[in-house]
């Protein structure tokens, strides 16, 4: 053979022995350190073997069906079996519940029950508290489940209104006016004044002459107003006189959370309350509802992640429940999570969440949570919107919350359409989105709420739970 064919058979045999090497390479199963240098583990057929990509970054268990039986059993009985169900949870557009079979607290539990007992004239009020941030202000998507679920199980009224609020001219369900002289602590304050906050994450404490004023607006369910509720922290030591209606009441409690009743009367067209404090008195807000029906609590707050919720005192927390007691808990999160693109790990915000929601579980020991995974939110990757890569981590993270402490979770990112959903809501023919790619506007609010509200419904009204 002459040289020039050797020289010709170089290359081959190179690309040969190299293939061998990295073959052979593919069989050793861990990387390996040589001379102080550490290599990756090789594995060339990789693509070979791969299964096709999952939607979600953590699999869930197949679908388990229930057997026919479960028709016989009692209501309370049938909704504990429902949280057995495994569903896939980056896919499935549904509610899917966590708990212990049996338990009250599991999943919708309790709160299927209260629907049920409320449908069937065994109780006479089911209440919400709907937790959340810029998502729910100005009772966006809240306002939507809430008259879609009074439609179904009668009731009239807005629920909780703070006393004030920075979105009073944008809200919608309730015309709210107020004073300027109102001083204010709420979740921003590091030491809050020393005051005890409210579960609306705020107290407010009023001048001599402090107002307030609530009327009803045009829509179904909002357009009377029946009772009318105010929550005001201890006022023992400093009474606090209320004028209303031409009448004068004396605020003098000594509980954590007290209330004072009223009846509105049948012709009145609005309801203001006027305050003339004798000393310092935290007053947390109003309540306008029925005296039957559902009503569902916006708690809305502008920019905070869920992890403050614990800075509410549990004193206060168990007071409200213990007058105004809760069905159900939303919580509705994800927006100021993700707010760099880039971050990917979420362990600095599953601590304090944890926080969250063994304080919840302890403050509410019978009431359902429910667990809204964040909604799609796009940024801007090499010039084009995109769904952040943050998005699907966090989602799990919800996830997994909502699974170890037995609760029920419904994937919003999911039900919006997916990866990528964000930006059909933002662009599409049909705009349901501002163009920050993250809030939605009032045609996207009104989409997500009925969207939820089919959840729910769907569940309640399967053979399941009659």
């Amino acid at each position: 053979m002459s040289s020039a064919d050797n020289r010709s058979s170089v290359p081959f045999l190179l690309v040969f022995f190299t293939l061998i090497i990295l073959v052979a390479l593919t069989y050793i199963p861990t990387g390996f350190s040589l001379w102080g240098w550490s290599f990756n583990k090789v594995d060339l057929l990789s693509e070979v073997r791969r299964k096709p990509p999952s939607a979600a970054p953590r699999a869930a268990a197949p679908v388990t069906r229930m057997v026919d039986s479960l028709k016989k059993k009692a209501a309370s009985e049938v909704v504990a079996d429902k949280t057995h169900i495994k569903r896939d949870f980056m896919t499935y557009t549904g509610i899917i519940q966590y708990g212990d079979t049996g338990s009250e607290a599991s999943g919708m539990v309790h709160f299927y029950q209260a629907l049920h007992d409320l449908k069937t004239g065994k109780r006479k009020k089911v209440r919400i508290a709907y937790f959340g941030d810029s998502m729910i202000e100005g009772d966006l998507i809240t306002g939507t489940v809430r008259r879609l679920l009074q439609n179904y199980f009668g009731g009239n009224g807005v629920g909780f209104v703070p006393v004030t609020s920075i979105v009073a001219g944008f809200r919608n369900t309730v015309v709210h006016t107020f004073s300027k002289d109102w001083e204010e602590y709420n979740f921003k304050d590091k030491e809050a004044g020393g005051r005890d906050l409210g579960l609306s994450g705020h107290a407010f404490y009023p001048e001599a002459g402090s107002w307030v004023r609530l009327a009803p607006v045009h829509r179904p369910h909002l357009d009377e107003l029946h009772e009318i509720t105010l929550f005001y922290g201890p006022a023992e030591e400093h009474p606090c006189r209320v004028s209303t209606g031409g009448a004068t009441f004396e605020l003098d409690g000594s509980h954590r959370v007290n209330e004072l009743e009223l009846k509105a009367d049948s012709a009145a067209t609005a309801v203001r309350f006027q305050f003339d404090p004798t000393g310092p008195v935290d007053i947390y807000g109003f309540s306008l509802e029925s005296d039957s029906g559902i009503f569902l609590d916006n708690y809305a707050f502008r920019g905070i992640s869920g992890v403050e919720l614990p800075r509410i005192p549990e004193q206060v927390t168990q007071g409200m429940q213990s007058v105004h007691p809760y069905d159900l808990i939303v919580l509705h999160y994800g927006p100021n999570v993700l707010f760099n693109p880039r971050i990917t790990k979420f362990g600095w915000y599953e601590r304090p969440m944890k926080k969250t929601m063994a304080y919840l579980r302890s403050n509410f020991p019978n009431t359902s949570i429910l667990l809204v995974g964040t909604a799609d939110k796009a940024a801007r990757v090499q010039g084009e919107y995109q769904t952040q890569p943050g998005v699907l981590t966090l989602l799990d993270l919800q996830h997994r919350l909502a699974e170890e402490y037995g609760c029920a979770f419904w994937n919003l990112f999911s039900a919006m359409g997916g990866a990528g959903s964000m930006v059909q809501w933002v662009e599409g023919d049909t705009v349901y989105a501002n163009k920050d790619y993250t809030h939605l506007n009032f045609r996207g609010a009104e989409r997500v709420g009925a969207l939820l509200y089919n959840s729910m419904i769907k569940d309640f009204e399967s053979e399941r739970y009659k």
